[in-house]
């Protein structure tokens, strides 16, 4: 597979990987990886929420209020 890249970022690709010592192609695979795996996750994380919600496990806003205010005081 090719993927185009424009120059710019080509440049911070070689830059970034002679910094790390690894190739440039090893860099962009495991970015396609990390993003594939977030993806996954990030959708089956969705679904089980909706699925919760579809079943009305809800949170009451006031709950939700109040576990913002905990977590992020001031």
């Amino acid at each position: 597979m090719d993927v185009p890249l424009n120059s710019d970022l080509e440049t911070k690709l070689s830059r970034l990987a002679a910094q790390q010592g690894r190739a440039s192609e090893a860099l962009v695979i495991e970015a396609v990886e990390r993003m594939v795996n977030y993806d996954e996750w990030f959708l089956r994380e969705v679904d089980k929420g909706l699925g919760a919600a579809d079943r009305g496990e809800l949170i009451d806003h006031t709950d939700v209020r109040k576990m913002i205010d905990e977590r992020y005081p001031g």
